[in-house]
């Protein structure tokens, strides 16, 4: 199983679809489970927590329906692809060589323990998700320029990944890869 984590600033940059279109051909016959990071619909939480100021615990349920939003608009751009929410319906669908998009459940992420923080966005979300599916590798596929020869401690200071990133992966056992959207479309490592 592959987790792909696609930054939700790709639809700003303009080549959310090209990833996708690199997932379908590169990926077609694989496990593959997509991550959609909220995007645009993302920062009008942000917005609104400022504006009203509400707790982090509804600005993190709020967070979690802009990636529901963001499954959705990836699902609308790529209808062979399936939509699924739990982590036991993307185990049921393993083997089957599908590629998934992940509309993460509230329910299941409270269940789990994570914490409502914005230092946990889509990234520390991937990370657990892989995780839960014993996933063997995790790419994050940003927006960003991304230093390879950077560690993940210096990522997260760069707010190239998220704060609680690292605490999510310290003991991975799958294979981590951050990368730029163009080394991605291009097959680069």
């Amino acid at each position: 199983m592959i987790v792909i984590k696609l930054g939700g600033s790709l639809a700003y940059a303009d080549t959310l679809t090209d990833c996708l279109d690199t997932i379908e051909q590169r990926y077609q016959g694989k496990d593959v489970v997509i991550v959609p990071g909220g995007g645009a619909f993302a920062d009008q939480v942000r917005l609104a927590q400022q504006h009203w100021r509400f707790d982090d615990r509804t600005a993190h349920r709020m967070a979690i329906l802009a990636m529901q939003q963001m499954a959705l608009l990836c699902n609308g751009l790529k209808a062979d692809f399936a939509v699924i929410h739990s982590v036991a319906a993307i185990k049921a669908q393993s083997q089957q060589n599908k590629i998934l998009i992940w509309s993460p459940a509230c329910d299941e992420l409270d269940h789990a323990g994570i914490q409502a923080s914005w230092d946990i966005t889509s990234d520390s979300l991937a990370a657990w998700l892989g995780d839960a599916l014993s996933a063997t590798e995790l790419i994050l596929v940003k927006s960003a320029d991304v230093d390879v020869e950077s560690g993940l401690q210096q990522l997260a200071a760069q707010g190239i990944v998220d704060r609680a990133f690292c605490g999510f992966v310290a003991q991975a056992a799958f294979q981590i890869r951050i990368v730029n959207q163009h080394h991605f479309r291009e097959g680069h490592r």
